[in-house]
């Protein structure tokens, strides 16, 4: 260790300390101190750990909490960024934050943000690297999905070593011809599949042919872009898969019971989307060695993510508080509330800060209008864009008169006891759930932090 990066540990490490015990957070403030006297003090922090790097548009966070619940179960400790700070400066926190134990094997669970995966990659040396899915988000930052492609791409690159695990129904993910060894999972239902020729919606982002541009026609679609592709013009299709889902059994907004193989698999939390986060879980699990019955283990103790999916019980109400932050990913959570088989109040936070993304015309691309309006007995509008998401619900077809607007986050809270239903869905862009939460915490409602 060089002289340099021990002062940046040191400072880094210091400073931790003192917000959490002094001030109680900073989740990327130390690293960003530590960065200032090292700006590579990453590498010397990560050294000898086998490195996971967890990567996409939606679902890292949850990817990343599963397959560390299952690591644990097999390797004991295990050093990840539960927090979600996913950006350079949160993950050397991640590794300033951990507490070192004595492990036969030092591994890093790692969620990173799709356009830091090149920097985070030069310092790291990953083991692997974990591909979600790719769709349009915050195309003030990323662009269209071919640019963010290129951004993992090219972090990919300075590691051709590390194994590529990967979401085979994205086409987009067998597209790049890399050295790395690879592996695919997906979605394997139908039993006729091969029989099937689909197209996906007219309005569905990234079915166009890697290859030739002509548009993609599946055997099987999951949702969105994912599923069983094939081009009928040149050939191109989905590579064979290594890690199956082959039936859902049950869904829930608060439970998927699910086979992989022949074995029933269940986790604690909603949504097609979150089983394809298990499956990616699932496929790194065994690729380090794990039994499926250790998996199987593991899911069914996995808890709620911070902000994401997190189960908040409040004055008799049951809170189900969801990030939403893409038209895909709100589709997704709108096709899981209709799986709610009880009535419940629904609460939507729209904000437009950088790190929500600064356009807010993707709530246009989510079908509010299909969401079983009967089942949903009051509303509540809020955030900075209340007016914004306002309008659209009433384009969706609900009325006004179902609606409380009310932007401001304390009074929020108060409404919320008020609301007829004891089951409450609140759907929020990433800087509003931030905000509901901190004045949740200020209230004893929720624990600060995570």
């Amino acid at each position: 260790m060089s002289f340099k990066s021990g002062i940046a540990k040191f400072t880094g490490k210091t400073s931790y300390w003192l917000l959490h015990n002094v001030f109680k957070g900073g989740t990327s403030f130390p690293g960003k101190i530590a960065m200032k006297f090292d700006p590579d003090v990453l590498n010397s922090l990560a050294k000898g750990y086998e490195t996971i790097i967890v990567t996409g548009t939606n679902g890292k966070t949850m990817t990343t909490a599963l397959i560390v619940e299952a690591l644990r179960k097999k390797y004991g400790d295990v050093l990840t960024n539960p927090s979600g700070s996913n950006m350079q400066q949160g993950i050397v926190t991640a590794f300033l934050a951990h507490k070192h134990k004595n492990v036969k094997r030092k591994i890093a669970v790692l969620e990173v943000d799709e356009a830091n995966v090149k920097m985070v990659s030069k310092l790291l040396h990953p083991k692997a690297f974990v591909l979600t899915n790719i769709f349009r988000d915050q195309m003030d930052r990323y662009g269209e999905i071919y640019t963010t492609y290129e951004k993992i791409v090219n972090g990919i690159k300075l590691a051709p070593d590390a194994k590529i695990i990967a979401n085979g129904d994205a086409n987009i993910f067998s597209s790049v011809k890399l050295p790395n060894p690879k592996t695919y999972f997906g979605f394997k239902l139908a039993t006729d599949a091969q029989n099937q020729d689909l197209k996906a919606p007219v309005n569905t982002d990234g079915v166009l042919c890697p290859q030739c541009d002509h548009i993609l026609h599946y055997h099987e679609r999951i949702y969105a872009n994912l599923g069983d592709f094939f081009c009928p013009n040149c050939g191109y299709h989905r590579p064979n898969l290594t890690y199956t889902v082959n039936e859902i059994i049950k869904q829930t907004p608060n439970s998927s019971e699910f086979k992989m193989g022949n074995k029933k698999y269940s986790i604690n939390i909603g949504g097609t989307y979150n089983i394809y986060n298990a499956l990616a879980a699932y496929a790194v699990a065994r690729e380090f060695g794990l039994s499926d019955q250790e998996v199987a283990e593991a899911f069914a103790e996995n808890k709620r993510i911070f902000g994401r999916q997190e189960l908040i019980k409040y004055k008799n109400k049951e809170i189900d508080l969801i990030l939403v932050k893409n038209p895909v990913g709100l589709d997704e959570v709108l096709h899981m509330l209709n799986t709610e088989k009880d009535n419940y109040s629904l609460v939507t936070l729209l904000n437009a800060n950088h790190a929500d993304g600064i356009d807010t015309s993707w709530i246009w691309d989510a079908d509010f209008e299909g969401l079983n309006k009967d089942k949903v007995k009051k509303m509540i509008v809020g955030g900075q864009r209340w007016h914004d998401m306002g309008f659209r619900l009433e384009v969706a077809g609900f009325e006004p008169g179902t609606m409380i607007v009310n932007p401001d986050d304390d009074s929020l809270i108060e409404e919320i006891t008020k609301l007829p239903t004891k089951k409450i869905y609140i759907l929020s862009t990433y800087t509003a759930m931030l905000a509901l939460r901190k004045k949740m915490a200020e209230k004893k409602i929720i624990k600060a932090g995570m």
